[in-house]
């Protein structure tokens, strides 16, 4: 199997199976003489594990990760970091009864076909338990980001099933189990999903992801822009079907007067473009919104085949997400993260020289108003995505 690499300079490799002994990555490319410790990682690890509230699965795993190279004294050497997670809650029993059929909108079917032989036991490698992986190594593209150019990456549900989430401030995101940046919608959110696991269904999720703080001149034209390269990297995450830079698909409806973000020596008027212009960064929050589909594990009966091809019902029982989308939102931090640090070791590499007289302007932590015919620069507090 190939396709197990992310990344061209900051590369991440991971393996392992949802119910084999372990999963684990290893991180190659990481610049040395960064401070880095097992508290660094287990951090963002641990808001994604599962078992954290009643509205997603209960399989218990601790997540410990354990770094096995790369570090020496405290601080990483330049060589491959090796990360390990060890499963210690695998329950294979509940997958006996998928030994010869496929479950509807998993990966059974496809992975049958492609490879003749497929890990049944929790979707194997095409399970969201490889995602933990994706979030240990970013945790190490975070911590660089964030020093190296104050990056900070942030994410919240802004949408569950058919509720819409407005942002209303990042301190609602840490304190409830669906990192809902909206304190008041909490109990509605509790009330929908107990009713929504009571009836055996699922429903998916919209997930907006915020970098802020990127530098302007990161990502390149054609066929390595920054915004390709993050819609590549979120697809990847299972279960999403959609991916928005930026306005996304509401850009459809507006005129070139709306959409286009005006420059003025204050900084930008708006940010239609989620941050990316020409496939390169402009200083402004990057805006990143994906769609999850419902979770394709339910109690709900369904048609489907066996190996033989003939008719058969198909009913998922076991310790499953009735939303995947609730558990994801560290995983697309995650993903942005390794884009983000892969394209900024990738700009150090050809562009660190470049200079030019023009100023830089300040990106979206200002909003440009008109008071009174004159444009004048304004704080304000608002979702970055709606500046």
């Amino acid at each position: 199997m190939a396709g197990n690499t992310f990344g061209r300079i900051f590369t991440v490799t991971s393996f392992g199976e949802s119910h084999g002994p372990a999963i684990g990555c290893v991180v190659d490319g990481c610049p040395p003489g960064l401070l880095l410790s097992t508290e660094d990682i287990q951090k963002d690890l641990d808001r994604r594990k599962p078992g954290t509230s009643r509205h997603v699965t209960q399989r218990q795993e601790a997540d410990t990760v354990e770094i096995l190279s790369g570090l020496f004294e405290g601080k990483t050497t330049g060589t491959p970091i090796a990360l390990l997670i060890r499963n210690e809650d695998q329950r294979s029993r509940d997958y006996g009864n998928l030994i010869d059929t496929f479950r509807p909108g998993h990966a059974d079917y496809t992975y049958w076909q492609k490879y003749g032989i497929r890990d049944y036991r929790g979707g194997g490698r095409s399970s969201a338990r490889e995602t933990a992986v994706r979030v240990a190594a970013a945790a190490i593209a975070r911590k660089w980001l964030a020093e190296k150019h104050g990056v900070v990456i942030r994410g919240y549900v802004s949408q569950l099933g058919p509720i819409d989430v407005p942002f209303q401030s990042w301190d609602a995101v840490g304190s409830n189990p669906f990192f809902a940046a909206n304190q008041e919608l909490i109990a509605t959110l509790e009330s929908f999903m107990d009713d929504l696991r009571k009836a055996g269904d699922s429903v998916g999720a919209k997930i907006t992801t915020i970098a802020e703080q990127v530098p302007v001149g990161w990502g390149a034209p054609v066929y390595a822009k920054l915004d390709s390269d993050l819609a590549a990297a979120m697809m990847s995450i299972n279960a999403v079907k959609a991916v928005e830079i930026g306005s996304g698909f509401a850009s459809v409806a507006q005129r070139g007067s709306e959409h286009g973000d005006e420059l003025t020596p204050e900084g930008f008027v708006t940010n239609h473009a989620g941050g990316i212009l020409g496939g390169i960064s402009t200083g402004q929050d990057i805006v990143v919104t994906i769609g999850i589909k419902p979770t394709s594990s339910i109690r709900i009966p369904r048609k489907s085949i066996d190996k033989q091809g003939n008719p058969v019902t198909v009913e998922t029982n076991g310790r499953h997400d009735p939303c995947v989308g609730i558990r994801a939102t560290p995983i697309a931090e995650a993903m942005m993260a390794l884009t983000l640090m892969d394209h900024a070791l990738l700009h150090r590499a050809q562009n660190i020289d470049v200079q030019t007289a023009t100023p830089k302007i300040p990106g979206s932590s200002k909003k440009v108003a008109t008071v009174a015919g004159k444009q004048t620069s304004v704080k304000v507090n608002q979702d970055p995505a709606e500046a």
